[in-house]
């Protein structure tokens, strides 16, 4: 039987007897219909996998906590995502695909060309449901780090922000990963449907963030955020 990995947003300490969470519960019970006895896997975000004893699959599931291991999956290339906010089902897309990729941070951004408009309530409710895609994302690619989502704010706001080793992919750059110096840190801003503005690159790059040229060809937003990611965990990350 497949390993299962599930998150729990609590405490995790070995010897303790645990009643998961609803949605844990319902897929294990509901969806797996796992049997008792059996292990399956928990994180919680503090870098370990708990290794735990099904005690109970039924209304309530109730696990045993045997042992916890360092879980070596993290890249050593600490990696932010500042995405241009795209729209519906695309972003939801990109923030799954760039946590199984290895990104330690996604900064969403809105930026002129954002056809989403997000305000109050909805704005909170969308980071939310960005964070459980990320969550889940770990789950599937066996990572116990949890990537933050962060509260989007404008490009403006965020470029007034410290980063290190910032790059800016637009399509009129002239340099490559190939010419810039391998770091362990770096700051990757990608625009949304339809890209950055002249104006909104210029600023970036007065911010100090380096232009760079991901190919010949004009890539959507969600193929230059998963190719540039891909590249630099190739590069300089694992």
């Amino acid at each position: 039987m497949k390993q299962v990995r599930l998150y729990q947003n609590t405490l995790l300490n070995i010897g303790d007897e645990l009643t998961l969470d609803a949605y844990a519960t319902h897929h294990l019970a509901k969806v797996l219909r796992f049997p008792q006895g059996q292990s399956i896997t928990l994180f919680n975000g503090d870098g370990f996998n708990y290794t735990a004893e099904v005690l109970k699959a039924k209304k309530d599931c109730v696990v045993k906590l045997l042992s916890k291991k360092e879980n070596p999956s993290e890249s050593k290339l600490n990696l932010t995502l500042v995405q241009g906010v795209a729209k519906g089902e695309k972003m939801d897309f990109l923030i799954q695909k760039s946590v199984e990729l290895g990104v330690s941070t996604i900064m969403p951004v809105l930026t002129e060309r954002c056809v989403v408009k997000l305000k109050g309530d909805k704005l909170k409710k969308r980071q939310s449901h960005w964070q459980k895609i990320a969550i889940g994302a770990c789950e599937q690619a066996g990572r116990s780090v949890i990537p933050q989502v962060a509260m989007p704010i404008s490009l403006d706001e965020f470029l007034q922000l410290q980063t290190v080793n910032g790059f800016v992919l637009h399509h009129r750059a002239e340099q490559t990963l190939m010419d810039m110096s391998p770091t362990n840190e770096a700051t990757i801003l990608i625009g949304p449907e339809g890209g950055l503005s002249e104006a909104e690159i210029t600023r970036a790059t007065q911010a100090g963030y380096q232009s760079l040229l991901l190919g010949s060809r004009v890539l959507r937003t969600e193929t230059a955020s998963l190719a540039a990611i891909a590249n630099m965990q190739l590069l300089w990350g694992s």
